[in-house]
């Protein structure tokens, strides 16, 4: 369908003002530009307004998923977008292109891309200049792109982050006759509270911002019963709660593809190549974890393997993984001791701004039974490297406490069982000792892992027994949880 032009509709209207001008100004009538002139303005600008409201057969049918943030990271923005394709919709995706989306997005034919860039400030004079002017270039960028698509019946809007999204995109339906639906992942101000300090100006400015423009959604949504309760209690807003659930890409991985996914990451990272005889057996391939027979192309998991850790992180204040890295050192300090516990291959998926600040600890540590790896890996690849683990760390401190940990809700859809670190909603997902271990501090951490892992291979421990519970107790997937608690939004009046 063709896009509806504005500039294209109004030149006929601009050239019969004229007209009617140049008639005035030829029959000598008493008229000057400083009047015509607002009243053309005037007129262009309801005939504007109107033409960004013009409904089409197709616009109930259209709707705009925008997070100011990376696409390829926002995985609970992909979920909304796919599900909205599943049901007929055509969804406009806007954000920003960083990393690569998942492949059902990119395939789907009825959601199109419309890539942001992330602007920056001026970068002389004091930063309060810098983040002024990034938040105008922000404002004019999201407008030049929602008012130039089509019109959408709705608009849905991850915040974190919602400074200025929240604001401009409330003024655009008004504008178009939108309805906007805000999908609470947290306050964004609680999350700059972590690097300036809650009575910083601009946190608390960004608290009035939130309080301010929240309640003017149409629909909200959150993820926890407790951000339910607290939007209700101390913002004034009824939202449902949409939690997070594991898409069916997460689940356990059978052998032959943690193999194939083994070989691939042992080209690059040195952690999954066997430790063995250097020459190459042709008839046998060999990864630190398993074993291919490629006569019938048969896969096992070595008997004397280690243990594959894993943990997800952006890399961000809100998880502290020097905790991680100190309960390693205790764990090592375990084996040097005496006891008998599997070596271990520790990776840590992600991007973030504090990568740097980790791989400068991890490089100065001294472990002999442990290796770490930080390889960020593609959309496809994610999955299946979760259903190939044996345990799952979670180090995410929710800086409201309020929301929950996404990448736990994948590790359980792989019935990967976790150690979580705690905080106020947590047991809303992590149920201890049932599904894995909540701990407070790295001392914790470390005993959790000596006796979960003390009977490793065997199945007969309590990893074992978790992760048992994670199959017996596997509730929705994320498709019917969307159709159960957002279809209906879609379609009230």
């Amino acid at each position: 369908m063709a896009t509806y032009s504005t500039s294209t509709a109004l030149l006929p209207v601009l050239v019969l003002l004229l007209a009617l001008l140049f008639v005035f100004v030829s029959s000598g009538l008493d008229v000057t530009w400083q009047v015509v002139s607002p009243a053309v303005v005037t007129v262009l600008l309801l005939l504007w307004l109107r033409s960004l409201r013009r409904r089409d057969a197709g616009t109930d049918r259209r709707v705009c998923v925008l997070v100011l943030g990376d696409i390829g990271r926002s995985p609970r923005m992909q979920y909304h977008a796919l599900s909205l394709s599943k049901h007929g919709f055509n969804v406009s995706f806007v954000g920003f292109l960083d990393s690569k989306p998942h492949q059902d997005v990119l395939r789907e034919e009825k959601i199109r891309i419309f890539p942001i860039s992330e602007v920056k400030g001026v970068q002389i004079g004091p930063k309060i200049l810098s983040y002024v002017t990034k938040v105008i270039l922000q404002v004019v960028q999201l407008l030049f792109v929602l008012l130039k698509m089509d019109t959408q019946s709705h608009i849905l809007l991850q915040n974190p982050p919602g400074l200025p999204s929240i604001a401009v995109v409330w003024f655009v339906s008004i504008l178009r006759g939108s309805r906007l639906i805000i999908d609470w992942h947290n306050y964004g101000y609680t999350i700059m509270a972590l690097s300036h300090g809650p009575r910083h100006p601009l946190v608390q400015m960004a608290k009035w911002y939130e309080h301010l423009f929240g309640p003017l959604a149409t629909h909200n949504l959150c993820v926890t019963n407790a951000m339910k309760e607290d939007l209700q209690k101390n913002w004034g807003i009824r939202a449902t709660t949409l939690y997070d659930r594991p898409a069916s890409i997460f689940r356990e991985t059978p052998l032959k593809l943690q193999h194939e996914l083994f070989m691939r990451l042992a080209k690059t990272y040195p952690q999954f190549q066997n430790e063995g005889s250097a020459e190459k057996e042709v008839q046998v391939e060999r990864t630190v974890f398993s074993v291919c027979d490629l006569t019938d192309d048969t896969v096992t998991l070595r008997e004397e393997r280690p243990v594959l850790l894993l943990s997800s992180t952006s890399w961000t204040e809100d998880e502290d993984f020097s905790i991680l890295l100190k309960a390693l050192e205790d764990y090592e300090g375990f084996i040097r001791g005496g006891a008998s516990l599997p070596s271990l291959v520790c990776v840590i998926t992600g991007k973030g701004p504090q990568k740097e600040h980790y791989m400068r600890l991890i490089d100065a540590l001294s472990l002999d039974h442990i290796k770490i790896c930080t390889p960020w890996l593609e959309a496809e690849d994610y999955p299946v490297l979760l259903g190939s683990a044996d345990l799952g760390v979670c180090l995410h401190m929710s800086s409201s406490g309020l929301d929950l940990p996404m990448k736990v809700v994948d590790m359980f859809g792989c019935c990967l069982p976790v150690c979580a670190i705690n905080f106020n909603c947590l047991h809303e997902l992590v149920k201890h000792e049932e599904n894995g271990l909540i701990f407070k501090d790295s001392q914790e951490l470390a005993e959790q892992l000596k006796s979960l892992l003390s009977d490793f291979p065997s199945s007969d421990g309590r990893l074992g027994t978790y992760r048992r519970n994670l199959h017996t107790s596997r509730g929705q997937r994320w498709d019917d949880n969307w159709d159960q608690n957002v279809l209906p939004l879609l379609k009230a009046p």
